[in-house]
């Protein structure tokens, strides 16, 4: 299969010029450029492996099969333009992301599940995509690649409510209300997932955070304690709270070890139901505020 390097006569490459990286800093074509022949030569070899490896369960089929080395950028641009939700499964069949578009294309806030792009960005994208896509793909490969990266999304979402549930459960329970807040120690910003008040000096921090590999705790804890010492280096007067979420119950003794700290006042662990977190949160708020249970 050869490698598609996209038109780029007729004006819709989407490239970025030379003065518009700074100097040092590539774009991901640039990053791309660097692992591409190993990735090509792993790519055969993967292919090899796999057709030795599922033999007796190969079977040939006729099956639909977008050609983009012989599509040109208008045409990509008109497809992304009347059918938006096309650009997921593009992106990520060429190892990007929103974040690429911002950086290298400067469009911005782009919801690459729902977007909605103008002419001149879908012509945009369309350029810079022929420099990144295969010569070609079949669409249910397509259609998986949008499922898989669909998944993972919404994963990462439901995880995300989990911090929510606990910083909405402090303000049910607390006696003032909490919020994310950033403060400053040693010229460097630190960022609490809930203090109170919400203005002034910090009187309580919690710091909210997942942790669901092992081979994280020691990074994750330690990252805590500094945060603690940070705090209460800027507040001396301030409490500091931690509420965890770490599957592993069986090491809960470990990392409460790791968190022995003196800038450290309350720690609790909470799973991903409603009730569990609530609990978890009116115990630490007993700790660090005096809150009746």
């Amino acid at each position: 299969m050869s490698e598609n390097t996209g038109p780029t006569a007729n004006g819709c490459s989407g490239e970025l010029s030379a003065t518009d990286v700074a100097a040092g800093y590539g774009n991901q074509k640039e990053y791309v450029s660097r692992v591409l022949p190993a990735a090509i030569a792993r790519q055969k070899e993967i292919e090899q492996e796999l057709r030795l490896a599922f033999s007796a369960y190969i079977e040939m089929r006729e099956i639909d099969v977008v050609t983009f080395e012989r599509m040109p950028a208008t045409d990509l641009a008109i497809a992304i333009k009347e059918h938006p939700r096309i650009l997921k499964a593009l992106l990520a069949a060429c190892n990007l992301a929103g974040r690429a578009l911002k950086r290298d294309l400067k469009i911005d806030n782009i919801d690459t599940y729902e977007p909605t792009l103008t002419s001149d960005q879908a012509s945009a994208v369309a350029g810079y995509l022929l420099s990144f896509l295969p010569a070609c793909l079949e669409v249910p490969t397509l259609s998986q690649i949008d499922r898989i990266s669909f998944i993972d999304k919404e994963i990462r979402k439901d995880k995300g409510r989990w911090e929510k549930l606990v910083c909405d459960a402090l303000n049910k329970f607390g006696k003032t209300p909490f919020k994310k807040r950033k403060f400053e120690a040693g010229e460097q910003f630190f960022e609490l997932d809930a203090a109170s008040p919400a203005k002034g000096d910090v009187q309580v921090g919690i710091e909210v955070k997942r942790i669901e590999a092992r081979q994280d705790i020691h990074k994750r804890c330690d990252e805590i304690v500094n945060k603690a010492a940070k705090l209460k280096s800027v507040f001396q007067n301030a409490r500091f709270g931690a509420v965890i979420y770490y599957p592993f119950t069986q090491d809960h003794a470990n990392v409460l070890s790791r968190l022995d700290s003196p800038n450290i006042d309350a720690m609790v662990f909470a799973s991903g139901s409603a009730e569990t977190i609530e609990n978890a949160v009116r115990l630490l708020l007993a700790k660090v505020e005096g809150t009746q249970l």
